[in-house]
């Protein structure tokens, strides 16, 4: 599956489902259905493909309808802050926030022993 632009969310969004998580919904109770994410291997090129990215940084999130999120933005080295800093929209190079994972349930693997222990 390759990566396409509906692969990626806005910053708008991202910092709303993440305040979510944290706020609102990000409580173990809320989620306790919640075992992993399935992420298709192939739209991580389109994260690496934005440009010099060192690692890749998954933020929790929860959209609007309630659905847990794992979004992705690539990262690089700030030697100023000692810090990997988020490549994010809104700059020269126009990076993107992936949000291309489903979340388990319902995208489980039932017989894996870590989605059943």
């Amino acid at each position: 599956m390759a990566q396409t632009k509906s692969d990626t969310i806005s910053l708008e969004d991202a910092i709303r489902y993440a305040k979510t998580w944290r706020g609102v919904e990000g409580t173990y109770n809320a989620h306790k259905e919640l075992h992993a994410f399935l992420i298709p291997a192939d739209d991580f090129s389109g994260i690496l493909a934005q440009g010099p990215i060192e690692f890749v940084r998954g933020y929790l999130g929860v959209d609007d309808n309630g659905v847990e999120k794992l979004m992705f933005v690539g990262t690089k080295y700030d030697a100023t802050t000692d810090t990997y800093i988020d490549l994010l929209p809104g700059t020269p190079e126009n990076y993107s926030i992936f949000d291309m994972t489903r979340p388990c349930p319902n995208a489980c693997d039932n017989n894996s022993v870590l989605n059943n222990g």
